[in-house]
């Protein structure tokens, strides 16, 4: 497209953004003590609806009109499996009346300006882009038309749009036809746009956008990527908890066949070679000194992750559930854990850097675009625009690309020789260096009343840190929240009609990194939550499903809610029974305002659970694809149920391990549902989140089948002993 300027310049507000932080400032002048504006915190973020913090001002960014009529769509959001490019791609198609065959959706390299201020993560892609890529499509639609109406002497009015080829008085013209005639281009106001009722691909089952390259293997990932002269480079890098890099002996490794330079930082030791074989011999031969402060254990970690230990904040509370919990007799208490998990990603942490003078390239897999890009410039002392990163897609993401600090290594190798280099993790170093899942401990307790009703509820639970320490977000949010989001989310109790309920959460700093694992912790504190949940309801000699509905709030989310517990158990025929050696469980959860439940068949099988069936309700609101969110319902549940029966990393002599798989037990094929059955309800006027809710009823449910199958309560995962 011409790159004149338009002649008018704008800023669309697409929707208020509520920044919990500055809703926090004004809390904390209006309240005068600190748990209750916290309390005001930790309720906002668990239902906030988080913006797109990018550029949606100017259409030409996201949007390029080829000659031969095809629309390319600049994603700043990354793909990483689940299916967010096919959905962009339908809502881009519908309000820029083409076909989406005529839609090509690809990653938005940082000089093009597009560029995603945040990361992509949250199961907000599809949810934050929704409003903002309509407004910028039917926008970049009527630029077109503005300019068609010139070529073609008609008036705007009388123009008519199909398919990318514009029609008036008997002539027509393509998209392709007419950006080649502009020379300055009328951006409008935003259009209105068209009823939901009127689109032709959204809400219908379009086939992915991206499967034809990936059922050939077409080079599309990181660790695909290549450049003209590329050397290969490894990086040292500790198999201790804790180690701090001292010094190197490289001496070794500089006279080892193919090594072009042994580059030594204050911070590591990396080699470049011709080969990535050659690199990683060498890597071998270096002698690092690591420095550390003790010599961990499991038992030293399980000790720290304790209800009790560490810096409690109250993130919920209603009523008076600790007095009563304290001083009432009957209470019921159930402990809970959850082991450390890795991410376990197919494709390894890497990335291809090229740094030429005053500028650089860097192509990789991960979802912090801009922060990466910054973390680069900055050590490389260039401005964040002289830095060129190229996403690719991504070989599995989960949180762990949501810091990917090794594109700095492979630039400052890039940077020693003067060459593209291509510098990659092997499998140990990403098991033994991950940002992991960090282990839990719950203590809930819960009271019922004479008529067999919660009465009071409490959740303690105790974590490492998730969002805390993470650089995307500033070290000010942990005074200002006390307890980390990512850590206790999902840990509220969603039952709003019991009377008196608490929840505090226990930060614990762990001497390993812990962060963002899909779903954060909704995985664990669902399955503290709904598995006690069971359990008060077979005290109260009531059935799970009817006590749960009992307990749901009379508003929009708790209809919500009650209508995916309703829905799950009517498609899935729901018996609180064993019946033919096959029992049910049952779970529900709310995450990022999505609802989900599960009801889970089991049976044992040589003394093991075997996962026979699940059956997923889930409300996102508005479905742009159906397909896409069956898959990722059938993703999720397979991955929570793997990392719910089997995942599990340890520590032993300060390693953390196993570091391959194989030892590092996930759930395989013949480990998976026989079937999994998804329904979809639509109780909203927008899309909302998908990739991760879905993840939090697995596990408990589960364990709440088992438990009717075996009489025995499962309270720690991973609930299959190795």
């Amino acid at each position: 497209m011409s790159d004149t300027k338009p002649k008018k310049k704008f800023s669309r507000r697409k929707f208020i953004i509520r920044s919990t932080v500055g809703v926090g400032v004004a809390i904390g002048a209006t309240y005068f003590t600190r748990p209750l504006w916290r309390r005001t915190l930790a309720s906002l973020a668990n239902s906030a609806e988080t913006p797109y913090m990018g550029n949606t001002d100017e259409p030409r960014l996201w949007f390029e009109v080829t000659a031969e009529n095809e629309v390319i769509l600049n994603s700043p959001k990354v793909e990483m499996g689940q299916g967010t490019f096919t959905g962009l791609a339908q809502i881009a198609a519908d309000e820029l009346e083409v076909n989406i065959q005529q839609i090509k959706v690809i990653h938005a390299p940082t000089d093009s300006g597009n560029i995603d201020g945040m990361s992509t993560g949250g199961s907000l892609s599809i949810s934050g882009l929704w409003q903002p890529l309509r407004e910028l499509a039917a926008t970049m639609r009527e630029m077109l038309k503005i300019e068609a109406a010139k070529q073609l002497g008609a008036e705007v009015t009388a123009l008519s749009v199909s398919d990318g080829v514009v029609s008036a008085n008997g002539q027509s013209l393509t998209y392709g036809e007419i950006v080649k005639n502009v020379t300055e281009w009328e951006m409008p106001d935003t259009p209105p746009l068209k009823d939901v009722s009127a689109y032709k691909y959204v809400g219908k089952p379009i086939p992915r956008v991206d499967l034809k390259d990936k059922v050939l293997g077409a080079p599309m990932f990181g660790m695909d990527a290549s450049l003209p002269g590329m050397l290969f480079g490894a990086v040292v890098r500790p198999d201790q908890v804790g180690a701090t890099f001292v010094e190197a002996d490289t001496s070794k490794a500089e006279n080892m066949p193919g090594v072009v330079k042994i580059v030594t930082e204050p911070d590591f030791v990396g080699v470049v070679a011709t080969s990535r074989m050659e690199a990683e011999q060498a890597r071998q031969a270096i002698k690092a000194v690591w420095k550390t402060d003790r010599n961990w254990q499991s038992e030293d970690i399980e000790a720290m992750i304790k209800v009790g230990q560490g810096d409690p904040v109250t993130i919920q509370k209603s009523g008076r559930a600790k007095r009563i919990l304290n001083n009432e007799e009957d209470v019921v208490t159930a402990e809970f854990t959850s082991p450390i998990g890795a991410h376990a990603q197919l494709e390894p942490n890497g990335a291809v850097a090229h740094v030429e003078g005053d500028k650089a390239t860097v192509i990789m897999s991960t979802q912090v675009v801009n922060l990466t890009r910054k973390e680069v410039a900055d050590r490389l002392g260039l401005a964040p625009e002289a830095v060129n990163l190229i996403p690719t897609y991504l070989g599995g993401g989960f949180g762990r690309r949501l810091h990917t600090p090794n594109a700095v290594q492979a630039a400052v190798l890039s940077k020693a020789v003067g060459k593209p280099v291509k510098c990659f993790f092997n499998r140990k170093e990403e098991f033994q260096n991950d940002t992991f899942r960090p282990p839990t401990h719950h203590i809930m307790r819960g009271k019922l009343d004479e008529n067999g009703k919660i009465k009071a509820i409490e959740h303690n639970l105790s974590s490492g840190d998730v969002m805390f320490g993470s650089p995307m977000f500033p070290g000010i949010a942990e005074p200002i929240l006390g307890a980390d989001i990512g850590a206790w989310r999902g840990g509220m109790i969603q039952y709003r009609a019991i009377p008196n309920l608490r929840t505090v959460s226990w930060r614990v700093k762990l001497p390993f990194a812990t962060s963002w694992w899909r779903s954060l912790g909704l995985l664990a504190n669902t399955f503290a939550i709904e598995s006690f949940m069971d359990e008060l309801a077979i005290k109260a000699g009531k059935d799970p499903v009817q006590f749960r509905l009992e307990h749901i709030q009379d508003d929009e989310a708790g209809y919500r809610l009650s209508e995916v517990i309703k829905a799950a158990a009517q498609k899935a025929g729901w018996k609180d029974e064993v019946v033919n050696g096959r029992a049910m469980g049952f779970a529900a959860s709310t995450d990022a305002n999505t609802p989900c439940a599960h009801v889970v068949e089991v049976t044992m099988e040589d003394g093991q659970i075997k996962v026979q069936k699940v059956t997923c309700a889930i409300d996102p609101g508005m479905a742009v694809n159906p397909d896409q969110i069956r898959a990722q319902c059938e993703g999720n549940i397979i991955m929570g149920q793997s990392a719910a029966m089997y995942e599990r990393m340890i520590v032993k002599d300060g390693q953390l391990l196993p570091s391959i798989y194989g030892p590092y037990r996930m759930a395989l094929m013949r480990d998976a549902p026989r079937e999994i059955d998804v329904v979809i309800l639509e109780n909203g006027d927008a899309p909302g989140a998908v990739g991760e809710p879905p993840m939090g009823p697995i596990g408990a449910a589960i364990a709440n089948a088992a438990f009717r199958l075996t009489g025995e309560r499962l309270r720690s995962m991973p609930l299959v002993s190795s």
